[in-house]
């Protein structure tokens, strides 16, 4: 699909939500609701910080109501002039992508300036008429900081490098501080460990992961992956 195609069908689903779509019951981005029905949406997105490397993973599934609609959804991207900015999302897909055109418009103004980036978007995601209606939540990392940004005016640093939203962000979240210190676990082994395990307990993720890294490594700009479990190995007879 050209990328005039893509907008008109996100400008679409907008236009469509705002008509009365926020009234249906059971949309991708409402599978799942925390408890008081904040935040938390059905799919998984991790960051780890490790040394000098970031990796932000995702799951990829889409949930509508209690039907899987879509397996394979990329909710990682890279953002910024030359793909510095890594990020993403869980949430209504239409609204995270007009989120991260905004994010790449407030990056443009402060190039090299994350946090002030991130910071000037939640104050419009917050206070503008038409962008408090957008429903997601995100995760932004350049070589420097990792941030969560919420419609909420909220703009997070953890304090250990590791982030996780969604459904199973807590899961993931708990597994990764875990992992964090065991020696010989870099950023993606404890990255795909902490997801593996938010897949196998979250009805809202499944394993078909989508990874972005700083720096890019070298098999590519990003990496898609299907985690699957080990199989016991037969012995042979001699």
């Amino acid at each position: 699909m050209g990328s005039s195609a893509l907008r008109a069908v996100l400008a679409l689903a907008r236009a469509g939500r705002g008509a009365g779509a926020a009234g249906a019951h059971g949309g991708a981005r409402r599978a799942w609701r925390g408890p008081g029905g904040g935040g938390a949406v059905g799919t998984t997105v991790l960051c780890v910080r490790k040394g000098d490397e970031v990796v932000v993973m995702a799951d990829g599934q889409v949930t509508m109501g209690a039907e899987v609609v879509k397996p394979n959804v990329r909710k990682v991207r890279r953002i910024g002039a030359g793909g510095n900015v890594i990020g993403g999302f869980a949430g209504a897909t239409a609204d995270a992508f007009t989120l991260f055109e905004r994010l790449e418009t407030k990056l443009e103004e402060h190039p090299g300036q994350l946090t002030r980036a991130a910071v000037e978007l939640a104050k419009a995601w917050r206070t503008d008429k038409y962008l408090r209606r957008l429903d997601a939540v995100m995760v932004v990392a350049d070589s420097e900081q990792s941030l969560q940004i919420t419609g909420g005016g909220d703009v997070l640093e953890p304090h250990d490098g590791i982030i996780g939203i969604g459904s199973g962000g807590s899961y993931a979240l708990s597994a990764a501080r875990a992992l964090a210190d065991v020696p010989g676990m870099d950023a993606m082994a404890i990255a795909k460990k902490a997801m593996g395990i938010a897949a196998d307990l979250c009805i809202y993720t499944n394993h078909n992961f989508t990874i972005e890294t700083l720096p890019r490594r070298e098999e590519g700009d990003s990496e898609d992956i299907l985690v699957e479990e080990e199989k016991p190995k037969k012995n042979k007879g001699k």
